[in-house]
């Protein structure tokens, strides 16, 4: 078994008491003060997260665009310089590679996926290039810091005076150090990341934590229950290549009237299975593998990712749930140690008190 990689940032995270564990390949941050105490000053005021496991591509050319739009499920086209575009890669069966953040930069694309699937996405959109489309990895030669919470605004303010100006998936145009600034994240609150050379990022991460007693450093047992209680897909959980983006709840980012690959497949896909949110009341946590239940004991799903809500006190999940059941009923049941318990349908997101459009 290779040897867990690092961040830049892993020994400041060490020095900090950070709680570091294997995850898409890096040692990173589970937690420093502890997961539901940094989940609730994301929430009240601002985490600071080292994310630079994340891989970053950067396309350019002349056929970029027309390369990017074979490649990714949304509209390509929709996408303006200076904004972001969520979006998806699918194969030729219409199943998920991975999903993606996607921005214009105005002379070039960059391409934002997920850790573990950095080498399998190059080499997937290097089989596909066109010519005149020019593909870099830039994975380790960039980091990236995520800046969450309701005082983000606040804290970012004397270190980019233009940040007021963004609105949400919007970015400031790299500077001369090629630092990207933009109004994303994965938290469900005001929030912004910045992709900055490694290099620089020490620095950054040691200014931002003296700039204020509201920012703290927060680790990624955090980011994935802040992102649950949106209702956020996580691939490896909701996401994978056995799943489609229709049965994902990702039809908003589908543009079948465009031509992609994978979109044959799912212009005539039976859809079998919904994403479906649930709710649990009682004194039990829903978790990841747990399997759904009708009233008559008939298994029709499986729970992708559950916990305790740190922000309503209550179990929430999002579970793949097989049709017409997922349609038709509004409360399930779910076997936890042995015990059964009802879980209802509920709207996304869970916490609804989110600042991220503020």
């Amino acid at each position: 078994m290779s040897e867990s990689l690092k961040t830049t940032l892993y020994n400041h995270h060490d020095q900090l008491g950070a709680k570091l564990v294997p995850f898409a390949g890096f040692l990173m941050p589970l937690q420093y003060s502890g997961i539901i105490d940094e989940h609730k000053h994301v929430r009240s005021k601002v985490g600071l997260f080292d994310v630079s496991h994340m891989g970053e591509f950067i396309v350019s050319g002349k056929n970029a665009k027309k390369f990017l739009q074979n490649v990714t499920i949304n509209d390509i086209n929709a996408l303006k310089p200076g904004k972001a575009q969520y979006s998806a890669f699918c194969n030729e069966n219409g199943g998920i590679l991975d999903d993606l953040l996607i921005y214009d930069l105005l002379d070039y694309y960059m391409l934002v996926v997920n850790a573990s699937n950095i080498e399998k996405n190059f080499n997937w959109l290097q089989r596909h290039l066109l010519d005149d489309v020019v593909l870099k990895d830039i994975s380790n030669d960039i980091g990236l810091l995520a800046i969450q919470g309701p005082m983000a605004r606040d804290i970012l303010q004397d270190f980019y005076p233009n940040i007021d100006s963004l609105k949400y998936y919007e970015t400031l145009m790299p500077d001369s150090d090629d630092t990207v600034v933009a109004r994303t994240g994965y938290s469900g609150e005001l929030g912004f990341e910045i992709y900055i050379s490694n290099d620089k990022i020490i620095d950054l991460w040691n200014q931002l934590l003296s700039a204020s007693d509201d920012i703290r450093p927060v680790g990624l047992g955090c980011r994935d229950s802040l992102r649950l209680e949106m209702g956020y897909c996580l691939y490896g959980h909701e996401l994978n290549e056995s799943i489609n983006p229709i049965e994902a709840g990702l039809s908003w980012i589908t543009k079948l009237d465009t031509e992609f690959i994978g979109s044959e497949s799912l212009a005539h896909v039976s859809i079998e299975k919904k994403l479906v949110p649930l709710v649990l009341k009682e004194r039990a946590i829903p978790r990841a593998d747990y399997k759904i239940f009708d009233n008559h004991n008939k298994e029709i799903g499986l729970i992708t990712s559950g916990a305790m809500s740190p922000s309503l006190q209550f179990g929430i999940a999002l579970a793949y749930i097989d049709l017409p059941y997922a349609k038709e009923l509004n409360s399930f049941n779910v076997k936890i140690r042995n015990n059964t318990f009802s879980m209802d349908k509920a709207k996304l997101p869970f916490y609804k008190d989110g600042t991220y459009l503020k």
